[in-house]
């Protein structure tokens, strides 16, 4: 796929920490233009996470900022408004992350935008929507986990739910499904000239994720609960200790997979518990599993199940995955020389070959550009300046 393959999209992002920056790079990554707008005033507070990088920013802000341009206007002032209605006429897609009713009160609402750009698509991402009894709810990712029912079936039984090690419901949840939605309603707008508002809840995306053990309950009344199907602990799929410490992940659930994990451990004579409905008999076979792993180190294994192809993989460090020899041939991390710097940054799953033309930078750091490429002179800008418009 082309590095340029949306560069005919031009998107207002107003959202800050994660799901829809993260929405956005993808879409940079894609070729589309993207513009953030930034508050002068109250900084996005992922610019405050360390570590930093070689440019001195917050790692983690010049990664989901790259590929943007930034402009900082404070929109409570009329001036900052007639800058972002200006805008308009070029950047017809807008992405918003506050709750609901903030951007309408600003004179930035959907309705309000339309008026001025009939073809305007915009996004909000929220954690429980534009409607709804929680819609006006402060939540993060944790909290969205734990009511669309994730969370609860996905422990260990008998124990609390653990936090999980990235963002489900952020990004899962809502960058990805902001991504789709806003290329769907580009599409539509091909037919029919007209955009529309795409209501992304990332309580809502969170609650589709259940998408295999949903169809059980709701049409068999089979809850999923912790350690009770087959993907979440309820059988032989699982985690298993090793003798100095570290785990295998197994996954070999098909029979000739299954087959081969008995042989190379040495415990065929217990196969014929591994797939049956009767609890203790799986518990049974989890116990033997558990005792083979036992017997030798993580090194071990690891050399091991290489040259198998049965589903036993090692559980690597994220130092470990990132030098791995996959990540090497799919090209998993890639280093940019921005300023003469030079930084490493995850790619772009699908977007292999695309390239950093910059990382996230001070806040408003394309502001003068922006504004002369909207015609304002350098007086005008000083003005602006001056009456804290802009930053």
């Amino acid at each position: 796929m082309s590095s340029q393959a949306l560069s005919q999209l031009n998107i207002l992002d107003f959202s800050t920490l994660l799901p829809g920056p993260y929405a956005s790079l993808m879409l940079a990554d894609m070729g589309a233009n993207v513009l953030r707008i930034e508050s002068p005033t109250r900084p996005d507070l992922v610019r405050a996470l360390p570590p930093l990088d070689a440019s001195g920013q917050s790692a983690a802000h010049s990664y989901l900022n790259r590929n943007k341009q930034a402009i900082a206007l404070d929109l409570k002032q009329p001036a900052a408004l007639d800058i972002v209605k200006k805008l308009l006429d070029k950047y017809d897609i807008v992405l918003e992350q506050f709750r609901p009713g903030v951007m309408q009160r600003l004179g930035l609402g959907f309705e309000q935008l339309r008026e001025i750009n009939p073809r305007v698509i915009y996004c909000s991402i929220t954690g429980y929507g534009q409607t709804g009894p929680l819609k006006d709810r402060a939540g993060h990712d944790i909290n969205y986990l734990a009511l669309s029912g994730v969370a609860d079936y996905s422990r260990r039984q008998g124990e609390k739910p653990v936090p999980q090690g990235v963002q489900i419901a952020d990004i899962a949840g809502g960058s990805h499904h902001a991504v789709m939605g806003i290329l769907a309603a580009v599409i539509e707008r091909e037919h029919t000239g007209l955009g529309q508002h795409v209501d992304i809840s990332m309580t809502d995306c969170a609650f589709s994720l259940n998408a295999m053990f949903a169809s059980g309950y709701l049409g068999g009344q089979i809850e999923p609960q912790a350690e009770s199907t087959m993907l979440n602990g309820g059988s032989f799929y699982d985690y298993y200790e090793t003798s100095d410490g570290r785990y295998m992940s197994v996954g070999s659930l098909e029979p000739p997979f299954l087959m081969q994990l008995c042989q190379t451990l040495n415990i065929q004579q217990h196969i014929g518990k591994a797939g049956s409905q009767k609890s203790d008999e799986v518990a049974e076979f989890k116990d033997v599993m558990r005792d083979a792993f036992l017997q030798h180190d993580f090194k071990h294994w690891c050399q091991v199940f290489e040259t198998l192809d049965c589903c036993v993989e090692p559980v690597l460090s994220f130092a470990e995955a990132a030098c791995s020899a996959q990540a090497q041939e799919r090209q998993w991390v890639k280093a940019a020389h921005v300023n003469e710097k030079e930084i490493k940054q995850l790619t772009n799953p699908i977007m292999k070959d695309h390239g950093i033309q910059n990382t996230g930078g001070k806040i408003g750091a394309h502001t003068q550009n922006i504004l002369k490429d909207l015609g304002f002179s350098p007086l005008e800008i000083e003005q602006l300046k001056q009456h804290k418009v802009i930053a």
